[in-house]
Order: structure tokens, then C-alpha cells, then sequence
């Protein structure tokens, strides 16, 4: 079957259609055939693919070809067998009669003995040459076309259908389109069995010694080149892809050496787009193919049909993938192979995979994300290319051409050598060559880079190229071995042409050695196999070599000079720079933008050269990588320099010494800085403030942060730490301060006028800092000016490992520098003593200053007394330490009176002058509690007046409150105040009650006054006397004073005494009673008190300086006497309630019996008419009174007379409550006797229960 390739390879080049065969029984196709072939191809076929799923085949071309055409009639039945797939799909059957009698004789046997064999799928065409005009021939070509029908057709399938010459049907060419298609349905779909059962036989058979691939590869490339004649392209790229497996296997077999290929003239230009570039005869050994050329005709036949599919981006795909795969399979025959025909190989390929795949791409057909994966498929074919060009390049002397940047150094650093088995030498005729090649090693220099940036140039090749190329020379003599690392080459020569800081041999050496090799004639090559070359012998031959081994013009082209190498260099690395920029690796582009900058800056573009050199920095400034960001940013520093883009150039050398320190010798930062500081003091055009975050970074310091109160001022440190290597001057700086708990807060700017130097590493500054507003602050920005330039830092320090607080970073909200509390209580002024003073006298005000976490030094503090309290501004004013003190008065005071002295020996003292109404605190008492001691004096006009014991004593806080207005000044700057008004209570010593305790058969009344002590201190009782008011006087001589024995009588705190007086009632008139209406009770009084504790002594008695001298005080209280009721003349009596009790929210009458017991004249108390004035009183929250509470009643003046007023109410409360009384306000108390007297309490129910409310409860 293998005998068989080249004539199946002639059918693959001429069979491209499926073919449909024509029977002509009656010679009617030259008629028809213009109008059958019309119709091809044939639109929107259905076949049946592989696995027998339809599909749609948008143009099915086919071919009309008669059965007596030499084409179908010349084959031999073994070749019909063989290539299956041109054998025709379907036959059509033309014939046409017009009689019956000929239809039975001739024609039915004739059609019989044409479809009697069952291979072929046919139907037949009848023609109908019959006229419309004439009736009897159309009638006699139905009768035909009928019994044609009945011998041809089937139930399961109709084979005949009927053609008009003259007017063709509507549905005829559907329903021809309908049989042709079935049949080759049909016809496909055995051939694929049979194809398949072959296949299938031959793999089974695939372990045999017999086996023998070209022959499964006839069968394979058969059913998929039927499939691609199909048009059912993925059948057949699945067919190829199995082939290709297939193969694969059958090469990685051991035991059969086979030859690879690649050795012809024309190899090293890849074929991936061509499957004819070579013939299959060409590339047949023994049983199998040269994998060389069969795996590149394989791929070129899947591409092939990848382009047909519309799929360019898959062909791409593939395409890069197998130039990888293929690439390794070439290595490791590379010793059998051209020098360098794999980096030549790789660069045709992937030179023919782009133009394929991008003239066979249209945009806008696939999603978005393919489309970029297409262009990202591009730019690495681009770059494939490139490096392998760039190592071509770099062979033949090329490398001073070639940019040191690191994404080139990377790329060819690690790309291996070629690995010839014989390294080439140089021609016999090529000494000019060599000799004009050293001559431009030697002219050749690096560029000086700016700033005298002093940086070891980064390798462009994995080894020495010397020593590599040398290694692999045949007869390598091992005596020569020091002549291979001959440094005379310049800086052309080792690692990237910089290996003699490497090995450089000693000076004499050195120049010995570059004596005899320039004497020496380059030309003279005898014996030369067994020195080692030198380098441009090294260059010059691989020229040589390389000019054999490529036989594309254009690609040895661009190697002929370095302006072609330049010219395809660029082109290459913009290609794959423009792709990955339309793809997602927009990095890689802008990394090649970077190598595409510096061929710009090598030919004087300064202007695209910085915008380039601007896209690769910021792409490595992005992604921290500062080792490849040292290699770029000098070089746009200087296109901006001779730009004169002073705004660039300066932000270039920021971010030059903002660098890691190890990437830059000090010197070399030290002239960063000087540019710095040159450009800030010059005159800029535009000057725009520079960001300095990654230089100049601050921080507060560690520790807590300053915690200030409300409206205080304070002094801000914070530290800041320099990345420049020498000092600079900050002619001002300006720290802003943001609020963490109000983002709408306005920042706080802190100003430093003054000229700030920082020195390299760490500072710490101090800033004045205002009152700020309460919360959290943190640090903001940092701004200042260097000269002309306004720079500006927002980046924290990062001051200490990263588990402690003084670690700053983004990661974690930023640590408060300043803390202003909220408004509160930084001092409290409270009174020393809570119980009440004497008033009328002078005592001492205890004013307690209790410091609150808060300073009171140098506090001025401002006293303002109020109404009815004065202060003694001729004494001086005490003030000591309040440690000690207790307020606790059981603490203070002992059983017996006597002091508890709790102060402590070592307390602070201190006598302070009141001026203009302000004290002046002193020093020790900034941070202690402390007691101020003012001597005041409270003043009453009033007397103390006393009640009886029947009545409530009615109490009035305000009546003895005077009020001190205290204003307290303290601060840094006294800019906090605390104003505070203390309330301090005065009191008479006592408070007098009395009641008559007996009244003698003579009138005599015994009457005790009840003194109760109102202070916290001994109250001892000298001497009393009551004078008494008109209608009293006193019994006996004793002239108001009681027996002398009582006194001196002593009263502790909060206890009371009595004193019995002896009175009896005078018979006076009534006016001399209203001219004296009260009693006075006079006191003579001493008092033994500690200011501490309350009431005191005066101090004015003090001042005697007599020890043991009694102090005598005055105390006076007026007692309204009342005269029992003798002769009333009204009688007022409580009538009794209801007999059911009384209820929350229930109408009750009150009722109240007025009765006159003597006429009016009689009693000669009034002298007003019959009416007499009542008032109801009732408290308010237990009652409410329906009726009127005030108002006249008739009464008559004559005795006995009565009334009865009543009133309704209704109680509020439930409990026992007051009820309310009846008075007579315009009668004298002592005139009214009350008979029945009224209950002191009434019981009240609560209210009844609501019936909607109750459940009934079943007995």
C-alpha cells in the first residue's frame, strides 16, 4: 500500500470536491447540464458526521462527471478500493421516452441492468422533452413518467423525480438537492464504516514486527481528507490529531533509527502553513516518515483546517505550543543538524504562524476576553522571534547593539548556546573579515551612564561564548588553554562582552599579549586548528555558517548589518510590545516599550524615549520591583534632563534616592541629592509641588499619644526620618492633623516657620500645637519648602517590628498622636462643709479645689459673694492641703462632743490675700486637693421665729441659703475657666417650739420652750429670759428668767433641751394686745464648733488672744402666745359621712354644722352684717372639691342661730387621707370652738371593679 503515496498525494491535489456521476441512457445531459451544474454548490446541507450526528454544511461543492469520462473509467478496481474517497457519492440516471411500448422494450431492461448493483446510491431523472402546446405528448410523457414510478420507486424510498425541458417545476430542484444529498449521505457513511473497520484492523496490528505506518497513514489522511471534501472540517481536524498521536508513539520507539531530516537546503524555513512544501515521497523512510518534515506537514494540515473553521485563534494556540514541543525535539538533534537551524527554525515559525493568523483573523467576530487572549498568542510569538533573532544577532558580533536590560538579559541569559558537533571555523579566505571585525571590538564603548553611575553591565549570554565555542572545536589543543581567555578583545569579549573584569590577566601579560597578536597577520591561519579562536574569528565564523544555514534573503537581510539587525530588532519588539498592549499582559508591553525606548535614546529621540522610560518605571515602581526600576529611572532622568523637564528630572532624582540604599554607592546617591538641591534653588519655570512620600517619612513618637484637654494649647513631636544621604535644610514645614472621629472635620495645620535640618536616618521635631476640638487626631501630610520647592510626604514610618504599636503601616489604622478629651470637670470647687453656719456672725467658708488629672498651677481663682453674704476683706484667707480631711460627720465627731483631729502634721499651709475679689493659688497646690478658708459674714434683718407644738414646722431651704459665685482661671495660658456659684446654708442656733404643759387651778400656766440645736457643734446656754407679749405676764419675781440652777446649760449637735417658764393670763384690753402681739425669747449662748465640721465660733472673739474667755452670743426667736378659748361665740362642728365607706371617684357631701353661741353684740368681735365668710382647704392631689371652696353664709346675729355648709367632693386617692376643713377667716381663732372636732382620717376604697372586666365564676 505504501507503493501507493505519491499517486495519493497526485489525488489530494487534484480531488477537492465530492464527485456525482451521470448515467446519460438517453443523451440528454449536454441539454441539462448547464442548468444542473447552476446549482452547485449545494446551500445549507445536512450530512451526517463521524458519529453520525447531522450537520449543517453552510456549501457543499461537488462535480457532474459523466460515467464515460476517462477519469472514472480509467481506475483500476484495487485503486478504486484504495482511495474510496474520489470515487463518486452519487449517480444520476437521465433518461427520456415518449412511448410506452419503447419504455417496456428498450428502456426498462436498460435501467434494470444499470442499477442492479447495490454500492451505488442512484435515482432517476426523467426529462420531458414534450411541448405544453402539445397535448398528446405531454399526456404520453405522464403514462411514461408513471410507469417509471411504478418499477423504480419504493415504499421506504422514491428514486425518480421528473425534469421539464421546457418549464422546469418549482419543487424540482428541492427535490433533486433532497436525493442527491441523500445519497451521499448515504455513500459517506459506509465509506467512514469502511475506513474505520480498516483503520481499526490495522491498529489493532500496530505491536506486530509487520506493522508499517505509511499504511495506516493512507487509510487515516484518506477518511480525513473525505471529511475536509465534506466540508466536515472538525471531523477531520480530529482525524489529523489522531494521526499525529499515532505518530508520536511510533517515533519515541526504540530499537529503529531513523533518519530526522532537516539536512536539505530550504529546512530552516519553517512550513507550518504549507502542507505542500514538501512532497510525501520526499520525506517517506521505510515504513515511516522523517519526523523533521511529518510533524511540521501534519500541524501545516490542522492549521489548514483551523483557518478553514474560522478558528485562528486555536491555530495560534497550537501553533505556539508545537513551535515549543518542536524547538525541544530539535535540540536534541541539533548536533546532526545546521549550525543554528534551531534558532533560525523558531524564527521563520513564528514569522509564518503570525502572518497566517492575523490575515485569516477578522475583528470583532469572537468575545472580548479571545480576542485578548489572541493578541496575548501574538505578542509571545513576537518575543520568541525576538530572542532568537537577538541570539543570531549576538553570534555574529552583533552584541554591542543589542540593549543590556534586564528583560534581555534574562531572556538570553538563559537561552543555551547552539550546540554543533564541530563548532565552525573560519574560512581560509576571511582574514579581512576578521581583522575589520577586531578593529570594531576595539572601537567599541559602552555608554556612559549619568550621574557616574558605576554598575556592572548585565549578561546577555548563559556562558562565555570563548570558552564555549573553543570547548566544542574538534582538536582543541589543551596546551592553548590560557590564548582562550585572552583579554585583548576589549570589552566585547566573555559574558555579554564584559567578562574581563572577571578574568583579566596580569598587565604585563595583558600587554605581551596584545603585542604579538597585532604583529601577528591575522591571515596566517596554519596550524590555527589547534590554538583556540578569538572572538571576532568566533563572529566571523559563525557568519560563515550561518549564511548556509538560512536560505530566507529577507532574514539574512536583516543580519547583514547592524542597521538591518536594528531595523528588524524594532520590529520584532514593537510587534510583540503592540499585542500585548491590545491583550491582558499589558506589563509585557510596557516592559518592551522600555527596550524600544532605548534604541530612541541611542539615535537622539529623547522626546519617545521618555514616554516610554515613563510607562516601564511606573510599571516597576508599581510592583516594588526597585532592582529593575535602578536599571531604567537613570536613563529617563537624563532624557528629561536634556528635555530640560525640570518637574520630571526632579521627581526622577526623589525617586532615585528613594530607592533601597544597597542598589546605589553613597557617592552616586550624594549626587542625587545634589541635583535635588540645585533644581529647588533655581529658578523653575512651573514649580509644582513634589511628593516626597517614599524620602521623607514621619510618625509620632512611641509611647502613648499627647493627651491634651479641651482648648489647650501644647507642644507636638514627631519624628521624622530622611532618606537623603547627606543633611538638608527645610527652610518650613507644615504637619496636618486629621480627626478620626469626624470626617467632614477641616484638617489642622501645624506650622514650623523656622529652618528645619534633618539629618539621614532620624529627627525629631516639635511643632506649636493650638486648642484643638475633642476626639482622636492622626497624622495627615506632611508638606514643607526646600527653596523654590513646595514638597509634600503622606507616608508613615515604619519605626519598629510589626507586632509592637510604633509599627506604621497601610495594613492597620493609623496609630492617634494627639487626644483631646471632651469637655469635663478638669477641677471641682465644691463647699468644704455640708451643715450649716451660723448666720449673723462671721465664719469660715470652706471651698474645696479638687484638681481633676489636670494642673492648677499660677490658677487665679475670682469670689463673688451674693445677696444677704459679705465677705471680710480685711482678714486674710487660709488655704491648706485636703488630705486627711473627711467629710464624714460621724467620723468627726465623738459621743461626747469632743474633736477628732485627722489632719496630718506634714499638710500644707498657707495665708493668702483677697485683691480685687481674686487669689492667686500657689505652687503645691497645682495637683493636690486643697481647701480655701474665707471668712464671710451672712446677714438677716429677720428674727427666728418659733411655733407650737401642735402645728407642723414648715421649713424653707431658701430662707437661710446665701450664695458664693466662684470663678476659676487655670491653664497653660489660663485659657480654661470654671465657674461655679456654691450654695451655703445658714441657720439660727435654734429653733424654738412651745407648749403649755400644765395649767394651775390659779390660772398659772406652765409653759416649756423646747430648744433644738440646729448645728454640728456644743451649744452651751448662759442665761434666758422671756419677755412676753400683752395679754401674758409673768407669775412670781422672777421677772422672766428661770431658777439660775439650770444654766450654764450644754445642748449637743442635733439635740434639744426645754426650759419651764411660769405665766398666767392679764386681763388687758384689746389694744394693748395689738401693740405687743409676740413674745421674744432671749438666749445667751456659747459655742465650741470646729469649721471642719460646721458652725463655729465668731472669729472676731479670736482676736482677743485672752485664753480661756468666754464667748457670749445673742440669740432671739419671737413665740406668738395664744389665748385658750374661753368665751367662743361660734361653734363649728364636722357633721359624720355616709355610713357605706367611701370610694376613689365617688361624690361625697362634706358637711359642716355653724352654730352662734352668743350675739354680736355680746361678743363685741365684729360688727358686720348676717354673713359669714368660709373657705374649705383640701389637699389638691387626695381631693377634688365639686363645690365652691370659698364664700359667705347667712347667719343670724342672734344666739343660737344655725347653718349647715356643705360641699361635694370626690376623693383621688385610695388609703387613709386628710379630709378637708372648714375655716372661718374673718373670726379669731380663739373665738371658735370646734364640737364634734373632725376626724384626723378617713379611709378611702379603691375604686370598684369594671363588670367588662369580670368572668363570671359557675358555682
Amino acid at each position: 500500500m505504501a507503493n501507493f503515496l505519491a499517486q495519493f498525494q497526485t489525488i489530494k491535489n487534484t480531488s477537492d470536491r465530492l464527485v456525482i456521476s451521470v448515467e446519460d441512457v438517453s443523451d440528454v445531459w449536454p441539454t441539462v447540464k448547464p442548468a444542473f451544474e447552476a446549482r452547485l454548490p449545494f446551500k445549507r446541507a445536512t450530512l451526517n458526521n463521524k458519529t453520525r450526528n447531522p450537520v449543517l454544511v453552510e456549501a457543499l461543492p461537488a462535480e457532474f462527471i459523466l460515467t464515460t469520462d476517462a477519469r472514472l473509467r480509467s481506475r483500476f478496481p484495487h485503486e478504486q478500493f484504495l482511495f474510496w474517497f474520489r470515487e463518486p457519492y452519487a449517480t444520476i440516471v437521465l433518461v427520456t421516452c415518449e412511448d410506452l411500448d419503447e419504455f417496456k422494450t428498450i428502456l426498462k431492461p436498460r435501467l434494470k441492468l444499470i442499477v442492479q448493483n447495490d454500492e451505488r446510491e442512484w435515482f432517476v431523472v426523467f426529462v420531458s422533452k414534450a411541448h405544453p402546446a402539445n397535448d398528446q405528448a405531454s399526456k404520453m410523457a405522464k403514462k411514461v413518467y408513471a410507469k417509471l414510478e411504478v418499477e423504480f420507486n419504493t415504499k421506504k424510498r422514491e428514486r425518480c423525480c421528473k425534469y421539464d425541458m421546457h418549464f422546469p417545476e418549482a419543487n424540482f430542484w428541492e427535490d433533486l438537492e433532497s436525493k442527491v444529498m441523500e445519497c451521499i449521505r448515504n455513500t459517506l457513511d459506509r465509506r467512514v464504516q469502511f475506513y474505520e473497520d480498516e483503520i481499526r484492523k490495522l491498529s489493532e496490528q500496530r505491536l506486530m514486527p509487520v506493522w508499517n505506518f505509511c499504511n495506516f497513514f493512507i487509510l487515516k489522511e484518506s477518511l480525513a481528507f473525505m471529511f475536509e471534501m465534506a466540508h466536515l472540517h472538525e471531523d477531520a481536524l480530529r482525524e489529523y490529531d489522531e494521526l499525529e498521536l499515532c505518530y508520536l508513539e511510533t517515533v519515541n520507539v526504540t530499537g529503529k533509527q531513523r533518519d530526522f531530516g532537516g539536512a536539505d537546503h530550504g529546512d530552516d524555513q519553517a512550513a507550518l502553513v504549507n502542507p505542500g512544501n514538501k512532497a510525501l515521497t520526499q520525506i517517506v523512510q521505510e515504513d515511516s516518515f522523517r519526523e523533521f518534515e511529518f510533524r511540521q506537514y501534519l500541524f501545516a494540515c490542522q492549521s489548514k483546517l483551523l483557518f478553514k473553521l474560522n478558528r485562528p485563534i486555536e491555530a495560534a494556540s497550537r501553533g505556539y505550543s508545537f513551535i515549543i514541543s518542536f524547538s525541544k525535539s530539535l535540540a536534541l538533534h541539533e548536533r546532526i543538524l545546521p549550525f543554528c537551524m534551531r534558532e533560525v527554525w523558531v524564527t521563520t515559525a513564528c514569522l509564518a504562524l503570525i502572518e497566517a493568523t492575523t490575515s485569516n483573523y477578522k475583528d470583532g467576530l469572537v468575545a472580548p476576553d479571545m480576542e485578548k487572549e489572541f493578541f496575548r498568542l501574538l505578542g509571545d510569538l513576537y518575543s520568541l522571534a525576538r530572542v532568537k533573532f537577538m541570539r543570531l544577532a549576538y553570534l555574529i558580533g552583533y552584541g554591542a547593539d543589542i540593549e543590556r536590560s534586564p528583560v534581555n538579559s534574562a531572556s538570553l541569559s538563559l537561552l543555551p548556546w547552539p550546540k554543533p558537533a564541530v563548532w565552525p571555523t573560519v574560512p581560509a579566505d576571511a582574514s579581512t573579515e576578521v581583522l575589520e571585525k577586531e578593529k570594531l571590538i576595539l572601537q567599541t564603548t559602552s555608554r556612559t551612564k549619568s550621574f557616574g553611575i558605576q554598575r556592572k553591565p548585565l549578561p546577555l549570554e548563559p556562558t562565555v561564548l570563548l570558552r564555549e565555542a573553543n570547548r566544542r572545536r574538534a582538536s582543541l589543543s589543551a596546551g592553548n588553554m590560557s590564548e582562550m581567555f585572552d583579554s585583548r578583545q576589549g570589552p566585547m569579549e566573555g559574558s555579554g562582552f564584559d567578562t574581563p573584569t572577571r578574568m583579566s590577566p596580569p598587565p604585563k601579560a595583558l600587554a605581551s599579549s596584545s603585542i604579538s597578536r597585532t604583529n601577528s597577520s591575522p591571515g596566517n591561519f596554519e596550524g590555527s586548528i589547534d590554538r583556540p579562536m578569538r572572538l571576532a574569528e568566533i563572529f566571523i565564523a559563525a557568519e560563515h555558517a550561518l549564511k548556509k544555514t538560512i536560505s530566507n534573503p529577507e532574514l539574512w537581510k536583516s543580519l547583514s548589518s547592524s542597521e538591518e539587525f536594528e531595523q528588524k530588532y524594532l520590529d520584532l519588539t514593537r510587534g510583540a510590545a503592540d499585542n500585548y498592549h491590545r491583550s491582558w499582559w499589558k506589563r509585557h508591553g510596557v516592559v518592551l516599550d522600555g527596550e524600544i525606548a532605548a534604541v530612541d535614546f541611542k539615535h537622539g529621540h529623547f522626546d519617545q524615549a521618555a514616554k516610554s522610560y515613563e510607562k516601564v518605571c511606573a510599571l516597576y515602581a508599581g510592583e516594588g520591583w526597585q532592582d529593575l526600576l535602578a536599571e531604567v529611572l537613570p536613563n529617563l532622568a537624563e532624557c528629561q534632563k536634556i528635555l530640560n523637564d525640570q518637574a520630571g528630572y526632579l521627581l526622577s532624582c526623589v525617586r532615585l534616592l528613594s530607592l533601597d540604599e544597597g542598589l546605589f554607592l553613597t557617592k552616586e546617591r550624594q549626587a542625587f541629592q545634589s541635583e535635588v538641591v540645585r533644581l529647588a534653588h533655581s529658578e523653575m519655570k512651573d514649580p509644582v509641588p513634589l511628593d516626597v512620600s517614599s524620602l521623607i517619612t514621619f510618625s509620632g513618637n512611641p509611647g502613648p499619644p499627647l493627651a491634651l484637654c479641651d482648648k489647650d494649647p501644647g507642644i507636638l513631636s514627631v519624628t521624622v526620618w530622611s532618606g537623603f544621604p547627606d543633611d538638608i535644610t527645610l527652610d518650613s514645614i507644615s504637619l496636618t492633623l486629621n480627626a478620626t472621629y469626624n470626617t467632614d472635620e477641616g484638617v489642622k495645620a501645624l506650622k514650623s516657620s523656622t529652618a528645619i535640618v534633618l539629618h539621614p536616618g532620624r529627627n525629631t521635631i516639635t511643632l506649636d500645637l493650638p486648642p484643638q476640638k475633642p476626639g482622636s487626631y492622626v497624622l495627615g501630610v506632611l508638606t514643607g519648602q526646600i527653596g523654590q520647592l513646595r514638597f509634600r510626604s503622606h507616608s508613615f514610618s515604619k519605626v519598629g517590628p510589626a507586632d509592637s504599636d510604633d509599627f506604621m503601616s497601610y495594613e492597620k489604622p493609623a496609630k492617634p498622636i494627639l487626644k483631646v478629651f471632651k469637655p469635663r470637670a478638669l477641677v471641682d470647687l465644691d463647699a468644704a462643709v455640708s451643715s450649716a453656719l451660723l448666720i449673723n456672725e462671721d465664719q469660715w467658708v470652706g471651698i474645696l479645689v479638687r484638681p481633676v488629672n489636670y494642673s492648677l498651677k499660677a490658677a487665679v481663682l475670682h469670689i463673688d459673694t451674693g445677696p444677704g453674704l459679705e465677705i471680710k476683706e480685711s482678714h486674710v484667707i487660709e488655704m491648706e492641703s485636703s488630705a486627711g480631711v473627711s467629710e464624714n460627720d460621724g467620723d468627726q465627731v465623738q459621743n461626747d462632743g469632743a474633736e477628732i483631729r485627722t489632719l496630718n502634721s506634714d499638710k500644707n499651709f498657707e495665708r493668702l490675700i483677697l485683691r480685687d475679689g481674686k487669689i492667686e493659688f500657689p505652687n503645691w497646690a497645682s495637683d493636690i486637693p486643697s481647701i480655701l478658708w474665707v471668712l464671710v459674714h451672712a446677714i438677716s434683718d429677720t428674727l427666728s421665729r418659733g411655733s407650737s407644738s401642735a402645728t407642723t414646722r414648715r421649713e424653707s431651704i431658701v430662707d437661710g441659703m446665701r450664695t458664693i459665685a466662684l470663678k476659676l482661671e487655670f491653664g497653660a495660658f489660663h485659657n480654661q475657666i470654671f465657674e461655679r456659684t456654691l450654695a451655703v446654708h445658714f441657720t439660727y442656733p435654734f429653733y424654738v417650739r412651745t407648749r403649755v404643759t400644765d395649767k394651775c387651778n390659779d390660772g398659772t400656766l406652765l409653759l416649756q420652750v423646747i430648744l433644738h440645736s440646729e448645728v454640728k457643734a456644743t451649744l452651751t446656754i448662759y442665761d434666758a429670759w422671756l419677755d412676753l407679749q400683752d395679754g401674758f405676764v409673768h407669775t412670781g419675781q422672777t421677772e422672766g428668767r428661770p431658777n439660775s440652777s439650770f444654766f450654764p446649760l450644754i445642748i449637743s449637735p442635733s439635740s434639744k433641751a426645754g426650759i419651764l417658764f411660769s405665766i398666767c393670763l392679764d386681763k388687758a384690753n384689746v389694744e394693748e394686745t395689738r401693740e405687743k402681739p409676740e413674745s421674744i425669747l432671749n438666749i445667751k449662748y456659747g459655742i465650741s464648733g470646729e469649721r471642719t465640721i460646721g458652725a463655729h465660733p465668731p472669729v472676731m472673739n479670736r482676736s482677743t488672744g485672752v485664753d480661756g474667755a468666754r464667748q457670749e452670743l445673742i440669740f432671739r426667736s419671737a413665740i406668738t402666745l395664744q389665748r385658750p378659748v374661753l368665751d367662743p361665740c361660734l361653734a363649728v362642728g364636722f357633721l359624720p359621712l355616709p355610713s357605706d365607706c367611701l370610694r376613689v371617684g365617688q361624690l361625697i357631701k362634706m358637711q359642716w354644722r355653724v352654730e352662734r353661741l352668743k350675739d354680736l353684740d355680746e361678743a363685741g368681735v365684729s360688727k358686720q352684717n348676717d354673713e359669714v365668710l368660709y373657705e374649705v382647704k383640701a389637699n389638691s392631689g387626695n381631693w377634688m372639691i365639686a363645690g365652691r371652696k370659698r364664700g359667705y353664709a347667712s347667719l343670724s346675729p342672734q344666739q343660737g342661730a344655725r347653718i349647715i355648709i356643705s360641699v361635694l367632693c370626690m376623693p383621688l386617692v385610695a388609703g387613709y387621707v386628710r379630709p378637708p376643713l372648714l375655716g372661718l377667716p374673718d373670726v379669731d381663732e380663739a373665738n371658735i370652738s370646734c364640737k364634734p372636732a373632725g376626724p384626723h382620717l378617713v379611709c378611702v376604697l379603691p375604686p370598684p371593679l369594671s363588670s367588662s372586666f369580670c368572668i363570671p365564676v359557675n358555682p
